[in-house]
């Protein structure tokens, strides 16, 4: 089992939204509600996350998704 942080896809949803962070070749990549990519660092992500899962904003869910690697 790959457990790096590759095979890994996170939904940030709120009622509105929702938000999908994920890491290819060159690093994390966020895309938007409206389907709009862009590249975000390690710390951008984490502190994404970590505001969901503190609590800061109300109504707000996090999903994580594994997937295994392509053989």
């Amino acid at each position: 089992m790959d457990l790096t942080n590759q095979t890994y896809v996170i939904f940030i949803k709120t009622k509105g939204s929702s938000e999908r962070y994920y890491r290819d070749e060159a690093g994390w990549v966020k895309v938007s509600s409206r389907g709009r990519k862009f590249r975000a660092t390690a710390e951008q992500v984490l502190n994404h996350v970590l505001a969901a899962l503190a609590g800061v904003k109300p109504n707000v869910t996090i999903d994580v998704e594994h997937h295994e690697p392509a053989s």
